[in-house]
């Protein structure tokens, strides 16, 4: 039978951790955190934790769970298990990546046009307000690598295909689209709708996530036709004759006819309602037991279904596993506010990712939850975000702008192209679109270190430098790459910037042409149109125009 089983640790004095997937409580080093292991929006369960004493472990357990990093001890607990089974390496927090992407499986190699700029918003209704923001874009002269068409495209939740209402030609869009030089994105969902035309056989065949008590269905959602909420359910990802059929439904109706090959598996944690577990059975087993797999197994259907089919894989997800980077899913942080205090908090959740070992990350540019664009302040909070998106493993604006709407199949929110949001902070971010396309060469170099070799392009300052110890507590700054680091403004009205720069090393202000020595703390000049970069032991990458 299935028990509830922990395993408890030695703790030291002085010792830092760091890892455990993504979440948002703006900690780099989680010793003297408690935390669930479980799968939320914006809250990613990914057991693997490296510490500053020289190890790294990975707690190799599905399980929901959590883990406690008290001052006294460190104990994980798995609520329901039949066995403990963990790994551990030693060696420095790289030596760290290179093993565990070794055991878990390496990211394969990032498509050239996914370095580039992603444009999206909540959400584009029709094919010709899609194309119209594509059209402006190349007017503009502004590089555009992929546009996303998401959710509510379909006819019902479920479906899988465009709604031909709203989405005449999907043919001819992706068609312009590709002679634009514009990849198509679309976000395809694992709930399934009651008026879905695949619900009854996927009932019928055992393909839905089960459960021990009451209907088999997971959440109350909006689809069309209906006034009210429907009761969805969720395909079992664990289930590899409901994934073959998942991906059969998504080639016949994407890849086959249009040759759509990018997919954004949003509310893949999967999005329960409640987030209950327990009442849960899953084809691989008992809810408690199997239920943090799923993202990774959800993310596994797309990667079988491309490779199968030659293609290149990326899929965007909201939620990740231990190995979910073997099947080419890049995480995003999820639906999260649009202040300063939470872009502090994502330089933290992209390090605690990087070192779970997920190496393509990024956040919605400008937070999702709102966001006036005629707001003077939240205009300042964009042209910062969208700063340090630039210098993000992945680079997309997306967010659901004020004035938004209920809920819904007719929703939409504000306008969220960088043009939206002013002639000032406009042109400041046209500047850093150039900046990201020039900087793409270094950016595919740094994600085929990911590939070969594991290591993420995200980097907390001690994965280059874990000799210094003031590396370890260096929490609002970053290196992308090895010669690259990157300091946000995170906070409103500020014009200058200080920042640690490692020991052992030589630091050029990208900007000005200054060289510090390593080792010690600056303050440099940071208005609103820079973001402080520097680079190591003379390294030459375009920054400057």
């Amino acid at each position: 039978g299935y028990h509830r089983l922990e395993q408890r640790f030695a703790a030291y004095e002085g010792e830092k951790l760091y890892g455990l997937g993504q979440h948002q409580h703006g900690r780099l080093d989680q010793k003297g955190l408690v935390l669930d292991l479980v799968q939320r929006n914006a809250e990613v369960g990914i057991p693997v934790l490296a510490s500053s004493r020289g190890y790294t472990l990975l707690w190799n357990n599905p399980a929901i769970g959590r883990v406690e990093l008290a001052h006294n001890g460190t104990r994980w607990v798995a609520d329901s298990a039949r066995q403990i089974d963990y790994w551990i390496t030693a060696g420095t927090p790289a030596d760290g990546q290179r093993r565990y992407s070794a055991v878990t499986g390496r990211t394969p190699m990032l498509p050239e046009w996914a370095a580039g700029f992603w444009q999206c918003k909540l959400r584009y209704r029709t094919q010709d307000e899609l194309l119209s923001v594509a059209r402006e874009y190349k007017r503009r002269g502004l590089p555009l690598s992929a546009i996303v068409c998401d959710f509510f495209h379909w006819t019902h939740l479920g479906e899988w295909k465009f709604d031909p209402a709203e989405w005449p030609d999907p043919a001819a869009m992706v068609r312009e689209l590709d002679e634009l030089g514009i990849k198509s994105v679309v976000s395809v969902w694992p709930s399934v709708s009651p008026l879905s035309e695949n619900h009854a056989l996927m009932e019928q065949r055992g393909y839905f996530i089960g459960t021990q008590y009451g209907p088999m269905a997971h959440a109350d959602w909006p689809d069309k036709g209906v006034a009210s909420t429907v009761q969805v359910a969720f395909y079992d990802a664990t289930n590899p004759e409901a994934r073959e059929f998942m991906w059969s439904k998504v080639r016949d109706n994407y890849l086959a006819p249009y040759g759509i090959t990018a997919f954004w598996l949003d509310a893949c944690e999967p999005e329960l309602k409640p987030g209950f577990q327990e009442n849960l059975r899953y084809w691989a087993g008992p809810g408690l037991e199997v239920g943090n797999m799923y993202p990774a197994e959800n993310s596994r259907t797309f990667h079988e279904g491309l490779t199968a089919a030659g293609e290149e894989v990326i899929t965007l997800n909201r939620s990740a596993w231990a190995g979910s980077q073997r099947y080419g899913a890049a995480l995003w942080s999820g639906d999260i506010g649009t202040d300063f205090p939470t872009l502090r908090e994502q330089i933290a959740a992209g390090l605690n990712t990087a070192m779970s070992g997920i190496p393509w990350w990024n956040t919605d540019i400008g937070g999702f939850h709102g966001g006036d664009p005629d707001d003077p302040a939240y205009r300042e909070v964009m042209v910062r975000w969208f700063q340090f998106g630039a210098l993000s493993p992945l680079m997309r604006l997306h967010g659901f702008r004020d004035p938004g709407m209920p809920l819904g199949p007719e929703m939409t929110g504000g306008p969220n192209e960088v043009w939206s949001y002013g002639e000032e902070a406009g042109a400041i971010m046209e500047r850093y679109l150039r900046l990201r396309e020039r900087l793409k060469p270094y950016v595919l170099k740094v994600m085929r270190e990911a590939h070969e070799e594991g290591l993420t392009p995200m980097r907390p300052l001690f994965l280059e430098f874990p000799d210094d110890q003031a590396t370890w507590t260096v929490d609002d700054a970053y290196l992308f790459g090895a010669d690259l680091l990157v300091a946000p403004v995170l906070t409103a009205g500020a014009t200058a910037r200080t920042t640690y720069l490692p020991a052992g090393a030589t630091w050029t202000d990208a900007w000005t042409g200054e060289t510090y020595e390593g080792g010690r703390t600056v303050t440099v000049d940071a208005p609103l149109d820079r973001i402080p970069l520097f680079l190591r032991d003379g390294a030459r990458l375009p920054v400057a125009e």
